[in-house]
């Protein structure tokens, strides 16, 4: 399979920097084409560094990063008539109504009257854009602004969409649309790289994942090749009482209320699940999740914030 994007020793200091701590450390990947592939990561980790370099919005200290074979740094212009990038604080024209938006961005990249406006129509139609169409982006709410963005750039004839946090603020319903309209890109052939901090997100839309933790690569590899990676694939949660003593046996407890979360291997756990159902208690068997992973292999929770080594915000 092709390379969409590729990084060789990756590496982002930021200028001014007391600790002289990277956002970016020796970074390897490999993004193959025509798919999803998700970034995850706390805040800080360094996603952002990452999309903004090869995005070609910010020079790398050291290392390498090419986008469908051209170099970020020497040919920036060959990557940027062929991407498109909603970045996590950018903000539409406030001048502009929504369809105004969509259809000039897309006669900006070339396209001719008749196929921006057909791709402008579908785009928010897609989103559930159609009826604030008239709207001027000014008058708004941050959900809104943030659909018309995805809109614009899903809209987009780009090889590789930068999609940097595209639900952040977005209601239930807007983020299943948003993940829909991916879908549809993907069908395409177009590449996506995706970086998020919603798990369930990564998990329903990459057919492939990395995992940064202070700017380095943790894990990467497909869901089912992460969960293989941990020690515990499987979780059994059990509601009501249970000793401690006798749960541990099974692999590693997780007090939860009412009731208990172990993590086992598959035959001790479908071994705990039989026992705690012959007690008739309420029990769930199932693989870990995304979540489970990334605390067991960071040590802590995504929504903590890594202390600040760059400027990502």
């Amino acid at each position: 399979m092709s390379s969409a994007i590729r990084t060789e020793h990756l590496s982002k200091i930021y200028p001014g920097s007391a600790s002289r701590t990277p956002a970016l450390a020796d970074l390897t990947l490999d993004v193959p084409a025509g798919r999803v592939f998700g970034v995850i990561g706390r805040n800080g980790a360094g996603k952002t560094t990452f999309v903004r370099i090869a995005a070609t919005q910010l020079e790398l200290t050291s290392g390498r990063a090419e986008v469908l074979g051209y170099d970020v740094m020497t040919q920036a212009r060959d990557v940027r008539v062929r991407i498109a990038c909603v970045p996590q604080e950018s903000r539409p024209l406030y001048f502009l109504n929504v369809e105004e938006v969509v259809y000039l961005y897309l006669k900006l990249r070339g396209l001719d009257h008749a196929e921006a406006r057909r791709r402008t129509t579908e785009a928010l139609d897609e989103l559930s854009l159609t009826e604030y169409r008239r709207r001027p982006v000014q008058r708004l709410s941050g959900g809104l602004r943030r659909r018309t963005l995805c809109a614009m750039v899903l809209a987009s004839d780009a090889d590789v969409l930068f999609l940097d946090e595209p639900t952040t603020g977005l209601d239930p319903i807007a983020r299943r649309q948003v993940w829909d309209a991916i879908r549809r890109a993907t069908k395409e052939q177009r590449t996506i790289l995706l970086t998020t901090h919603y798990l369930d997100e990564a998990e329903a839309l990459s057919a492939r994942l990395a995992l940064f933790e202070r700017g380095r690569l943790a894990l990467s590899g497909t869901p089912e090749d992460l969960r293989a990676r941990v020690r515990y694939p499987f979780r059994v949660t059990i509601q009501g009482a249970y000793s401690a003593e006798e749960l541990t046996s099974y692999g590693r407890l997780t007090p939860i209320e009412g009731g208990a979360l172990v993590f086992a291997r598959e035959p001790e756990a479908r071994e705990l699940a039989r026992r705690a159902l012959e007690r008739g208690q309420r029990v769930s068997m199932g693989p870990v999740t995304l979540e489970d992973i990334f605390l067991e292999v960071v040590g802590r929770a995504i929504d903590e914030e890594t202390p600040p080594a760059e400027a990502e915000a």
